[in-house]
């Protein structure tokens, strides 16, 4: 039986397995892991734990989609990287580090497809009621780059995406508090696992985690997981992906490829987008590198990633609270290492919809 069943309540699960794996489920429930010296760290907060940073999810009721905002409204440094084959962005050529632009105000990610992009404008003019933006003399410009995930093939009206409204929405209700999780916001209508087509696919969603280094560092990530791809964890075991022909099991996109069994699918019908964040004091172009480490990430715990079928992008925010001097390869490496707990945590946390079972509806193991 599995160290823990969520469909049937923690109740059913026997006390002495709940001791003997103690900390599996301390990590499950409240994003704790313990540093190879032994010493834990609070991941609860997810991206909200840098400081300055506000998430604020909106998720449509009538179609399993939406729009996250990461808001920083006294600006960050800010760098983006894409590697997946079909992006859909706003305002990515300006977080090149030769740009005259280097702080920016929020970043969206929304699921809708390109439509999705609209919500970003909602953002702007909550940013601009505010007189929060960039100055040009005559008036506060916020800049806010977004990105978006395909999820038009969910639900049963795919006119139905996310719009400037929603943006506006996401904005008012973002907090530092704990960041939701699962089917909200840009995950509410994300899947994973298509190696073998939509009817053998699970759902994904949104997941988030932290680490604080000694010296005060925080590093964080928040993304959205609409893979093509499985999610693998740290044990290199598949958590959720492409189902096995009577949909009860995991089929394991790595076996499917080896067999020469797998199809990517269409190009843009699915995407990983995601954000990493530190209160240290960066460059823009120090953070394009974490932007660029944190892709690692998405290597480890996204088998395959990076496709022609995806739109992979990954946007980096520093916030420069901390003035001590930064380390960007640690900073880098960890950005990698919480953007692969961020994707494992997004496939737990996700609930499962009508075609799309989630991780904890399907019993795997003894």
């Amino acid at each position: 039986m599995p160290i823990l069943d969520v469909s049937r309540g923690m109740l059913s699960v026997p006390w002495r397995l709940l001791c003997r794996h103690w900390f599996t489920l301390a990590s499950c429930l409240f994003g704790v892991f313990v540093t190879p010296a032994g010493v834990a760290v609070q991941t609860i907060g997810g991206l909200t734990a840098v400081n300055g940073i506000k998430v604020g999810h909106y998720t449509l009721a009538s179609r399993p989609t939406g729009c996250t905002v990461v808001l920083v409204e006294a600006g960050a440094v800010a760098g983006v990287d894409v590697r997946g084959g079909a992006p859909g962005t706003r305002e990515v050529a300006l977080l090149d580090p030769i740009r005259t632009v280097q702080q920016v105000h929020a970043v969206v990610l929304a699921g809708g497809s390109a439509f999705g992009l609209d919500a970003a404008s909602g953002v702007v003019r909550y940013l601009a009621e505010r007189g929060i933006g960039y100055d040009t003399r005559v008036a506060r410009v916020p800049i806010v780059p977004a990105a978006i995930l395909f999820d038009l093939g969910v639900g049963d009206d795919p006119t139905i995406r996310p719009t400037a409204e929603c943006g506006y929405r996401a904005a008012e209700m973002s907090t530092a508090g704990l960041v939701r999780e699962g089917n909200v916001g840009a995950g509410a209508g994300a899947t994973l696992g298509k190696i073998a087509g939509s009817g053998r696919a699970m759902k994904g969603g949104i997941g988030s985690a932290s680490v604080v280094l000694p010296n005060g560092v925080t590093v964080a990530a928040l993304v959205a997981v609409n893979a093509v791809g499985d999610v693998i964890d740290s044990d290199g075991q598949v958590v959720a992906g492409v189902r096995t022909e009577n949909g009860l099991g995991l089929a394991d996109a790595r076996t499917l490829l080896r067999a020469g069994t797998g199809r990517l699918g269409r190009p843009g019908e699915n995407t990983t987008i995601g954000v990493v964040a530190t209160d240290a004091r960066l460059t823009q172009a120090q953070a394009t590198v974490m932007a660029q480490m944190a892709h690692d990430g998405f290597a480890r715990a996204l088998v395959p990633s990076h496709t022609p079928s995806d739109g992979d992008a990954i946007f980096a925010l520093a916030t420069g609270q901390l003035s001590a001097s930064p380390d960007i390869s640690t900073i880098g490496a960890l950005a990698a290492d919480v953007m692969s707990q961020a994707v494992v945590r997004a496939a737990r946390a996700a609930v499962g919809i009508p075609g799309y079972p989630a991780a904890r509806d399907l019993r795997v193991g003894p």
